[in-house]
């Protein structure tokens, strides 16, 4: 089943005008940043526009760069937010990754009245939520926040290949495929890198 707008009408039913799905990628990553996108549609906008949007994953990459064109042309608020690789050492990656949400709350043009988030439970907000699991393959706007934030960064990490040279950041996006982790024993760590991720954190320790 693909994502849909039924958790969104309930809520539109509801009174409630700004619905914002939230969602995270990267957060296995050894290298880079997390990223959150938040997507806010207006209720009345034309559903077959939004026909193809589903859980970034399951998507290809020229398919995700299409879609991210066409959430960020017809969505209210398309953010994304990102939370630095010593961020995540200091705080861990669950804390990261709901800051990185909150800082797409925070620079949104729009206060969301009702947060759709995938997974994660916000505390400590002035805005009613709910932790949706397996979020970005039940509600359209999850899935289009996964799709901007994935699109986002794995720009963002192609451009740092050319800064930080041996690791394939290209083709792994930071994920630890053989190639990098050979890379990482090879040439060492660099200050992208997540120093609180094994195996760097082994390998500082040693």
């Amino acid at each position: 089943m693909k994502p849909n707008f039924e958790l969104e009408d309930k809520l539109f039913q509801q009174g409630i005008r700004y619905v914002a799905g939230l969602d995270e990628v990267g957060r296995g990553c050894l290298a880079g940043p997390v990223a959150a996108g938040l997507v806010i549609f207006p209720q009345e906008i034309d559903r077959t526009l939004l026909i193809d949007i589903n859980d970034s994953k399951k998507l290809s990459e020229s398919k995700r760069q299409s879609l991210d064109e066409v959430i960020r042309k017809y969505a209210l608020v398309a953010e994304v937010a990102i939370t630095e690789p010593d961020e995540i050492d200091e705080i861990g990656i669950v804390g990261a990754t709901k800051l990185a949400m909150e800082r797409c709350i925070q620079n949104s043009l729009i206060t969301p009245e009702h947060l759709l988030i995938d997974a994660i439970k916000l505390d400590g907000l002035h805005i009613e939520s709910s932790s949706i699991i397996k979020g970005d393959q039940i509600s359209t706007s999850i899935a289009a926040a996964s799709i901007i934030a994935k699109v986002f960064r794995d720009e963002l990490m192609i451009s740092l290949d050319s800064k930080y040279l041996g690791y394939g950041l290209s083709n792994n996006k930071g994920y630890g495929t053989k190639t990098h982790l050979e890379a990482i024993f090879t040439i060492g760590y660099s200050e992208i890198h997540r120093k609180s991720f094994d195996p760097i954190k082994s390998l500082i320790e040693k």
